[in-house]
């Protein structure tokens, strides 16, 4: 079957809902939040994603078999903004591309770098078939170009399909320059916090498995009960396979997730496993994207348990991570490609990915 393609305009949204697309199950409708931004519904039978097509084509919003997926934030709707910190209350962002994380005082970069909230040059909706079957999807395209600096193509894409609670959101960056290219890309995915839930990952959660990160980044408020209790977590994290105790989670948690094993072709997968017996569910190719990062805040204003970022560094900015041997380079005409497979899973696709997870 063949793709067919529609591009999207600004003029197009208006502040009343409207459906644009059908393809059996799926619907593609478009929206305009009081902010003025522009949103993309895809819906199936078990829920929907929110896009928003000329905002960094971040996902607001994505709720499935009746479970909302994103964290409690205080945003009620997505602003107009340079940085994620002035909207800060999407489900999911790019975050990269020239650089990522939190900077030093050293670092001259935005926080998570310049994709996140990003204006795309053109948006677009795709309507096809392919091996897995139906499919709709938001595409995008962003070039930066930079006098003596660098030049590139983002394409960043978010596929839904029949029948499914899981979407893909993918990402595709091509260096234009005759040069090679710094690269640094994390999917990063705010998943709601689940008091009780428990994370089932294809790793251990030993010092060696699970390690706490020590560093405290600047937005962060210190004190002499957090560094211990943070020495205490590098320790053993194991207490934190279920999270039963929220206080733990104010100030943020961040690990590194390593030595994660895989299925037959590569790809890792980690859940959170919720008190009801369903999961929240995120899963892509080691290879390609080999750092895991967990991120845990909880709150009076912020609830987000991001259980797996995967990503190609660690988040502690250009600098440190350059040091690390962590920023990779991408050769002149070279494109890297991104993918996770992330949303809802009920009770019996939990039950049958946590067995799987358990062969890996």
């Amino acid at each position: 079957m063949p793709t067919t393609s529609i591009s999207l305009r600004d003029v197009f949204f208006g502040e009343a809902e409207r459906e644009i697309a059908r393809a059996g199950e799926l619907v593609a409708s478009l929206f305009r939040y009081g902010s003025g931004i522009a949103a993309l519904r895809l819906a199936n039978a078990r829920g929907h994603v929110v896009v928003l097509p000329f905002m960094g084509q971040m996902v607001w919003d994505a709720i499935f078999d009746g479970v909302d997926l994103s964290m409690q934030d205080m945003f009620a709707e997505p602003r107009p903004a340079e940085s994620i910190v002035g909207t800060y209350g999407c489900f999911a962002f790019h975050s990269g591309l020239l650089s990522n994380g939190c900077p030093s005082p050293q670092d001259s970069h935005p926080l998570h770098g310049e994709m996140p909230c990003a204006p795309m040059q053109a948006a677009g909706l795709d309507i096809g078939e392919d091996g897995e079957g139906p499919f709709m999807a938001v595409t995008g395209t962003r070039e930066w170009v930079m006098g003596f600096g660098a030049h590139y193509l983002a394409r960043p894409r978010v596929v839904l399909r029949p029948g499914k609670a899981l979407f893909d959101i993918e990402m595709a960056v091509e260096n234009r320059s005759f040069a090679p290219m710094d690269l640094m890309y994390m999917a990063h995915v705010n998943f709601a916090f689940v008091e009780g839930g428990r994370i089932v990952q294809p790793t251990g959660f030993t010092a060696k498995d699970t390690v706490v990160r020590t560093a405290v980044p600047g937005h962060v408020k210190a004190t002499p009960a957090y560094l211990g209790f943070i020495d205490a977590l590098a320790a053993d994290p194991s207490g934190m396979e279920v999270l039963d105790e929220p206080a733990r989670y104010d100030p943020e948690q961040v690990f590194y997730v390593r030595n994660l094993k895989t299925d037959a072709t590569g790809h890792t997968r980690v859940l959170l496993r919720r008190p009801q017996g369903d999961a929240l569910s995120i899963a892509w190719k080691l290879a390609d994207l080999p750092h895991t990062v967990r991120w845990i805040l909880v709150n009076g204003d912020q609830k987000v348990a991001a259980f797996a970022l995967p990503a190609t560094c660690e988040p502690e900015g250009y600098l440190a991570e350059k040091a690390k041997g962590h920023v990779r380079s991408l050769a002149a005409g070279a494109t890297a490609r991104f993918s996770v497979r992330l949303g809802h899973l009920d009770g019996a696709e939990a039950d049958a990915a946590e067995a799987a997870i358990r062969r890996y």
